[in-house]
């Protein structure tokens, strides 16, 4: 009988295998899906897996941060040895602006070590890391050309900009190619993906497309918003179109054709993948920052299909940005609307259930 339940297990985690290849794209290991999938129902021929529950359990707030004192949590890094790189506005579109913006570490244990603090008036918005460990971040500062641009860290920790981006420009979300030596950044308001080595030097407008580019008449005009280097592509949302796109980067270095990978996402922000090899994506929906559209969490799948995974009933209060390592899910909340509670929340990834949610 013994035997029998370890032949069962192992069909199960070789259709399992065939199911993610062919139908997701999920890039992880033999023993990782059958440790998740060993104790679950045998597929159903025809409708795939036939799992049930959350794709994303066990939520829990890891840290809470100070609304009032300009601790608004905007985007996240997970680093390599669990502690966390968070960029806080310091004043957002609809707070007073009375507190500069601040670049945070929390260690694994939970301990807070601020790394750079802004000024008052402008936020610090997107923040990355290179494959070395360098860190880079976004300073977005309105109409001052003196300080408008993208930033890095040196070894005695003191911040050096190495882009600087005119004055009408906002940037927000970073990527790095780490084979290139090319960093990216996402313009929200002039349309335009810049590059610029990762040594620092003059920008280049690398793409400029309508699709990247705000909505005037909104109340927040925010276009390219998240972006994420990922399998020889860029990955960029857009905020007010609410549409997540993909730019392939050319043998050359240079922009391919736009795809649109899935559209109907108001308000969304920042995105992650699942693994580093998989195109499953995980993106904030941001709608409490602006009235217009719901607080979620959705998985994006790779056929442009997409289901929501958290809401407000999960405590999402004005969620920026997403990331993932390993089996967790971390999600950054502003906390724009009352009663302010921005935080760092956790939960973890129920692949099965994850499985369950892909178009077959």
């Amino acid at each position: 009988m013994q035997q029998q339940r370890q032949q069962t297990a192992r069909r199960s985690a070789s259709s399992a295998r065939r199911f993610l290849k062919k139908n997701v794209g999920i890039a992880l290991t033999v023993t990782a899906t059958a440790a998740v999938l060993g104790s679950a129902p045998s597929a159903s021929a025809g409708t795939g897996y036939s799992y049930r529950g959350s794709v994303v359990t066990d939520v829990q707030t890891a840290a809470k941060f100070d609304y009032a004192a300009g601790e608004i949590p905007e985007n996240i890094t997970v680093n390599p040895d669990d502690s966390m790189t968070l960029s806080m506005l310091g004043s957002c579109a609809v707070c007073q602006r009375t507190h500069g913006p601040q670049l945070m570490r929390i260690s694994a244990s939970g301990e807070r070590t601020v790394l750079v603090t802004g000024q008052v008036g402008e936020a610090i918005s997107g923040n990355t890391r290179g494959n070395d460990g360098t860190v880079y971040y976004s300073v977005w500062a309105p109409g001052n050309a003196a300080r408008n641009g993208v930033y890095t860290l040196l070894p005695d920790g003191t911040p050096q900009r190495i882009a600087a981006l005119p004055a009408d420009a906002g940037p927000n979300g970073l990527a790095i190619d780490p084979a290139g030596g090319t960093l990216y950044i996402a313009d929200s308001l002039k349309g335009i993906i810049w590059s610029v080595p990762v040594s620092g030097g003059s920008v280049t407008p690398w793409l400029t497309d309508a699709a990247l580019a705000p909505v005037p008449t909104e109340a927040l005009p925010i276009g390219a918003n998240g972006l994420r280097f990922h399998n020889g592509a860029l990955w960029a949302s857009n905020f007010n179109k609410g549409t997540l796109l993909l730019v392939p980067v050319t043998g050359t270095g240079a922009a391919g054709p736009i795809r649109l990978v899935a559209s109907g996402l108001p308000n969304n922000d920042d995105l992650s993948f699942l693994t580093p090899r998989s195109d499953v994506v995980f993106a904030a929906q941001n709608g409490s920052s602006s009235q217009n559209g719901p607080d979620r969490i959705v998985v994006v799948y790779p056929n442009g299909t997409y289901k929501g995974v958290l809401t407000s009933a999960d405590g999402l209060a004005s969620p920026s940005a997403t990331a993932v390592r390993g089996d967790r899910l971390y999600v950054t909340d502003g906390g724009v609307s009352e009663p302010h509670d921005a935080k760092l929340q956790t939960g973890r990834i129920n692949l099965a259930a994850l499985l369950a949610g892909a178009a077959h």
